[in-house]
């Protein structure tokens, strides 16, 4: 949690980078900035992937002004899940160890102690409103959050473009080939090689087994939207569907560009889904924009903004 360097910027508001310690022994970089009176403040986590918040300084500093003019400071990390493969030191009762961390490696249900930590931080600065958002994966993390930790101190949720990644790999492996690796990545969690990496999907995918069955799973965490299956009509859970999404009581937008590339083609239809299952949320479809609204970044900031500020 130490502070590594303070600057002023425009707008009244202050940058720093910050570590965030969870209670499991990891240090996580951050970027945190904020108005100089302010109680309110969001949680940024990102995607998956070869993902960061360091590389996207346009976006980011489009975000983090957006919300400044409403009075919300942000916290912006990379989580334990953050590019594709990462060596994190895990500090534990005086001693260090090297571990592997990054998508090939995670666990969904570990943004637990990630989303913890980072709450943790922030109320040691006084901080009495907060708010998670989250891209991607991040949104996935959100639901799962509140699915396993429903007593939190969290306001209000915004869902970016929460994936189906089950359902991406059911239809890019093909039934035969899916089933067929996730039973092999199954066996290899159990044998205790489960942090191998596997070599049948390189060089396209990089990921250990461990985090193969993790995300690929229809009956596991990672399944948080399973649009696939209802719009294909195809049997792959046996647990109920969408249990993690419905698990949120807080307040809650879900916002999805109209072109989003991992919705199966049928924006409409998927919020549909999700509004039939939470009508009470808000639900907003940014047109022309695609699944991280890339070139509809102002619009998007200052849709959520808006509504976090309500």
């Amino acid at each position: 949690m130490a502070r590594i360097f303070f600057l002023t910027c425009k707008r009244h508001m202050h940058i720093e980078l910050v570590q965030i310690k969870t209670s499991d022994g990891l240090l996580l970089p951050g970027i945190f900035s904020a108005p100089k009176k302010t109680s309110a403040v969001a949680i940024y986590l990102h995607g998956n992937g070869s993902s960061s918040v360091f590389y996207k300084e346009d976006y980011h500093a489009l975000f983090r002004n957006a919300l400044a003019r409403r009075g919300i400071a942000l916290l912006q990390f990379n989580n334990r899940g953050a590019h594709y493969i990462k060596q994190l030191r895990v500090r534990k009762q005086g001693s260090e160890e090297l571990k592997r961390y990054g998508m090939a490696y995670e666990k969904i249900k570990d943004c637990v102690y990630d989303i913890d930590a980072a709450v943790s931080f922030l109320r040691k600065r006084g901080y009495k409103t907060f708010y998670l958002t989250g891209l991607s994966t991040g949104a996935n993390k959100i639901c799962v959050y509140h699915y396993y930790k429903p007593r939190n101190a969290i306001s209000k949720n915004v869902l970016l473009g929460g994936g189906d990644d089950a359902g991406i790999y059911y239809h890019l492996l093909q039934k035969k080939k899916f089933w067929a690796l996730l039973a092999k990545a199954k066996r290899r969690v159990s044998a205790g090689t489960g942090e191998d990496i596997m070599s049948e999907l390189l060089p396209a995918e990089i990921f250990s087994y461990q985090g193969f069955y993790d995300i690929a799973n229809p009956d596991g965490d990672y399944n948080v939207f399973p649009f696939y299956e209802v719009l294909k009509n195809t049997a792959l859970s046996k647990k109920p569907l969408f249990r993690h999404f419905q698990s949120i009581k807080k307040p809650t937008l879900v916002v999805y560009g109209e072109h989003d590339e991992y919705a199966w083609g049928d924006v409409p239809r998927i919020v549909a889904l999700l509004k039939k299952r939470k009508p009470l949320f808000e639900y907003k479809i940014i047109s022309g924009a695609d699944h991280a609204c890339s070139e509809h970044q102002q619009e998007l900031s200052s849709v959520i903004a808006r509504w976090l500020a309500l």
